[in-house]
């Protein structure tokens, strides 16, 4: 394969790709638990040239280096335990973005989004802990042929809700800049899940987060760790 396309369908803010998408549709050219880092906004509709290297691989647009892909680099920490199916369906029901959303047709957590077309991930937060978590039942639309979810949803999955786990203030702008995950076992597509995000770490305007998939029973299937940089104002 020497070019991808990512359809607008997948779109994160307005104009580029959902960052979790992009990061799984590089991670799905490679082999094993991989990085990804974005080092500029991923375009839509747009075919991006794959470069294989000796580290990994890479996607340009023209001349702007748009993605790269390694194997993982990150240092995995213990996965927080999940909440239950139940604190996750009460916690969506205060998810912030059904208030005030920047990207309100976001791919994976936009509530404009109907069902079957987005992914509606509307992590709200926790009464006891600091975390955001929602529920989710996946739809024939993101599955692979065997049943399972297919990975690069599972990638995007992983995405926004580590952004609402981070508590942070919600007039601000944050990018997603890299992420790992690690795909522990497949997603099953016929059955509730649990989706949850969590702050790790903040150096100035690099904020750490983490995000899990678990099953109603508590059995982690799926996490990551990502970098999240606050925009510089204007």
């Amino acid at each position: 394969m020497d070019s991808v396309t990512i359809d607008s369908r997948f779109n994160g803010p307005d104009g580029s790709a959902n960052g979790g998408y992009a990061c799984g549709l590089v991670a799905g050219l490679m082999s094993g638990d991989a990085t990804v880092r974005l080092r500029a906004k991923p375009p839509l509709d747009t075919p991006l040239t794959v470069v294989r290297t000796d580290d990994g691989v890479e996607l340009h647009d023209g001349d702007t280096f748009v993605a790269q892909g390694l194997a993982s680099r990150a240092t995995w920490e213990a996965v927080p335990t999940p909440p239950t199916l139940e604190e996750a369906q009460a916690a969506q029901e205060r998810y912030t973005g059904f208030h005030a959303h920047v990207f309100p047709r976001c791919f994976v957590c936009g509530p404009e989004r109907e069902a079957g077309d987005g992914l509606r991930l509307f992590a709200g937060p926790l009464e006891d802990r600091p975390m955001a978590a929602c529920t989710w039942s996946p739809g024939p639309g993101f599955l692979a042929a065997d049943g399972t979810v297919d990975p690069v949803f599972v990638w995007a999955a992983l995405d926004c809700p580590s952004f609402f786990g981070l508590k942070v203030p919600y007039d601000k702008l944050f990018l997603l800049a890299e992420m790992s995950a690690k795909l522990e076992r497949p997603v099953p597509g016929n059955e509730p899940l649990i989706v949850y995000g969590w702050g790790r770490t903040i150096e100035g305007r690099k904020h750490y987060a983490g995000a899990a998939i678990a099953t109603a029973d508590g059995t982690v299937l799926a996490h990551a760790q990502h970098l999240w940089i606050e925009a510089r104002p204007g």
